[in-house]
């Protein structure tokens, strides 16, 4: 357990209404709005009982800061909400911050529901009940006294289910090392290090408008439109834009409705027959497919303002919002309206927001990433020894699969072809078949066209090479099979070559002690081919060997990266993690002494992975798109 003297729980009341809550405004805006008001907290000091403060925010602060938060960790049901009330409102900072919010993700599954009142219900500790006023719309003027006496008891209630939670959580053996890990994590959004270059921001939104009114213009004439604004319609709209198409010469392409099973026109953004027109022989068609894309598709003007906004409410600096395990395999995931896992980095104009997030005067951003932890973990975990020690060597794995599928040397010199046979590594080991390799070799950047012949080919060489990973397919295959059917004297099995990976009917323990689970794991036999299917808050998800594969490989790198991040916090805090990478702010003066060790860090592998040939890269700037 994290040594801390004391443990305080706490739950703040807030004024909340119709328009004005958490379920319509990110974290972030709710509590630096000038709307924001606090009706009270409730507290409770190690085990003692829980209490109620209200009054005054003179009054409520006073006491507050008279708490002993340097020795104290914080504990909250949602602590990202709380713990920044106390840092932005008050400067308070804890010694640690505790989260059963993350806790129950890592615990039990991002589907399993993350609740105060369900999970209360799941470790029969007590029910959350309901407000016991009516505290809509209300400002702390509007109850009585007595209101306010009712609504500290619902508040003080909720304090002693999330610290009887958190200990029958800490019962399940959860991870010191997780519980540092959540700390970082909301220490990235509490106390951020990160800034908004904003005066950047602002020329590439005037940029943005002006190529989008040019676009408008040029179309004028040649649609018959009396206006821009009669253009814009004309293209924002699917039935008006698939008759200009046809006008002009083009097929306009079909997709069937998920929903209604009808066919419907396939003119979103990310719809392959409407990626296949932006690549039209004929250039007009390509021209109008940009305009449609300037007109409907407002994704990198919206959050370009987003940032401005952000920044501007917190005098530059820009909190980072991760969800703590907030994918299936643990990774983290974007929160809040604001994913810093998929900022545009490959083009250089909307590398923008990469290059407007950027260190404070005086020190430097420092970027390292893992080098291809998927593929050497897969490997690794497969028994494939040939590509261990190619990657152990430090010879370029895609160059020789390239070379093997095209039948001649291929280098980084011929960057089309070794990215097809980057492409072929990273997908095809996880049972990507020859029409979605096809697929992804076009629509990825910079883009390769193969044929269908050529792919199968591709698939084929892959998996006559990679024996062992396919025999892994097939043991991940029969796992499910035992998994949704799990015999009562069955001992646990490990799964892979190496021993860090345990399968029992709780699913697939990984190092880190957390689980992969598959809830209500099946063989559904419906269809002519029956498949495996678990329950998710989506409904039923089908999951293969291959599938397995992927989920095991992604689970054990955030294992790596976890680990390596905690050894990088002992010097330099992490202030982002992105994927395989984690980003620091360091001082200007030694930042080549910090990435130094940051690198000594990610090249460090875990205990419990002997042999697992990792890397990395790393470089640093003054911002976060310049490394």
């Amino acid at each position: 357990m994290i040594e801390m003297p004391h443990l305080i729980t706490l739950d703040f009341e807030t004024f909340y209404d119709t328009k004005f809550s958490l379920s319509r405004l990110t974290t972030e805006e709710y509590i630096q709005s000038p709307d924001f008001e606090i009706i009270g907290v409730g507290i409770k000091i190690d085990d003692a009982p829980a209490y109620w403060v209200s009054g005054s925010r003179e009054m409520l602060n006073k006491h507050l800061l008279s708490l002993p938060w340097k020795e104290s960790g914080l504990l909250c049901h949602n602590t990202m909400f709380d713990g920044a009330i106390l840092a932005w409102s008050l400067k308070i900072f804890p010694l640690t911050y505790l989260d059963t919010l993350s806790m129950a993700r890592a615990i039990h599954g991002v589907d399993a529901g993350g609740s105060l009142a369900k999970l209360a219900i799941r470790y029969q500790i007590g029910e959350k009940g309901d407000e016991v006023v009516n505290a809509k719309g209300k400002g702390k003027i509007d109850f009585s006294p007595e209101e306010l006496e009712r609504y500290g008891e619902y508040c003080k209630n909720d304090v002693e289910l999330t610290y009887e939670l958190f200990k029958r959580m800490m019962q399940t053996n959860f991870a010191e090392s997780e519980l540092k890990l959540i700390d970082l994590t909301l220490r990235m959004f509490i106390q951020p290090v990160l800034y908004v270059d904003e005066d950047l921001l602002i020329d590439r939104v005037d940029e943005l408008r002006q190529e989008k009114m040019e676009l408008l213009g040029s179309l004028k004439e040649k649609l018959e439109c009396a206006s821009e604004e009669e253009v814009r319609k004309k293209l924002a709209s699917n039935p008006k834009f698939a008759a200009t198409l046809k006008d002009f010469g083009a097929v306009v392409p079909m997709k069937t409705s998920p929903t209604t099973g009808k066919q419907t026109y396939a003119l979103a953004k990310n719809d392959e027959g409407f990626i296949e027109l932006t690549e039209h022989e004929d250039t007009f068609i390509q021209h109008l497919c940009a305009v449609r894309l300037g007109t409907k598709s407002t994704i990198e003007e919206s959050r370009i303002q987003r940032f401005i906004e952000v920044g501007r409410r917190n005098k530059g600096k820009l909190p980072i919002p991760l969800k703590y395990y907030g994918a299936h395999t643990g990774r983290w995931a974007g929160s809040d309206k604001v994913n810093f896992q998929n900022l545009p980095s490959r083009d250089k104009k909307k590398k923008t927001l990469k290059n407007a997030v950027i260190a404070p005067e005086g020190y430097m951003v420092i970027n390292c990433d893992s080098s291809q932890i998927e593929a050497r973990v897969l490997a690794w975990l497969a028994g494939q020894d040939d590509v261990v020690k190619a990657f152990a060597e430090g010879r370029d794995v895609y160059s020789e699969f390239a070379t093997k599928i095209y039948k001649k040397p291929i280098s980084k010199a011929n960057p089309i072809e070794r990215f097809v046979g980057k492409t072929c590594i990273l997908g095809l080991g996880y049972g990507t078949g020859a029409l979605k390799l096809q697929h992804t070799l076009k629509t990825q950047p910079p883009g390769a066209v193969v044929t269908e012949d050529e792919a199968k080919e591709f698939v084929s060489i892959y998996r006559t090479q990679n024996d062992k990973i396919i025999d892994f397919w097939r043991e991940c295959d029969n796992l499910l099979e035992n998994l949704a059917q799990w015999p009562k004297d069955k001992e646990p099995h490990y799964l892979g070559e190496h021993r860090c990976l345990q399968a029992s009917p709780e699913g697939i323990k990984l190092p880190n002690k957390m689980f992969i689970r598959y809830p209500e794991l099946r063989k559904d036999t419906s269809e002519v081919n029956s498949r495996m299917v678990y329950k998710s808050r989506k409904g039923e998800v089908s999951i293969w060997g291959g599938s397995v594969v992927e989920n095991v490989v992604q689970a054990l790198a955030r294992c790596v990266i976890g680990e390596q991040m905690l050894m990088i916090a002992e010097r330099y805090r992490p202030a982002l993690t992105v994927h395989d990478a984690v980003v620091c702010v360091v001082p200007e003066d030694e930042v080549e002494e910090a990435n130094d060790f940051i690198i000594k860090c990610m090249n460090t592998r875990p205990k419990w992975a002997p042999g697992l040939p990792i890397t990395c890269e790393s470089s640093y700037g003054r911002s976060y798109g310049e490394c």
